[in-house]
């Protein structure tokens, strides 16, 4: 996994959720989704934002993914841009409010 998607996961889950979701993203989303390993990249970005944070979204952006990582792709706002996963940066929602 990437620095970029291991980064994104610790600001999007907690301390405790971090292995979990790491596994998750390797055991579920990863080279049986496609043929094309460098999609996996935009791939795992995608189920990550669609995730918000939690777990159980984090599943059913898996399993949309799954069925058609390119599904994933246009609910992310990846797909019409093979470099849009790349700027993209979660809200803290671990952050309390001010």
């Amino acid at each position: 996994m990437t620095t970029g998607i291991g980064q994104r996961i610790a600001i999007l889950f907690r301390p405790n959720d971090i292995q979990l979701v790491s596994s998750l993203l390797t055991d579920e989303c990863g080279p049986s989704l496609t043929k094309y390993p460098e999609l996996l990249e935009r791939i795992r970005f995608a189920v990550l934002k669609l995730s918000h944070g939690d777990l159980n979204a984090l599943q059913q952006a898996i399993d949309l993914a799954k069925s058609d990582w390119r599904d994933a792709l246009v609910a992310a706002g990846f797909a019409d841009d093979i470099k849009a996963h790349e700027s993209w940066w979660p809200e803290d929602p671990k952050a309390t409010p001010k």
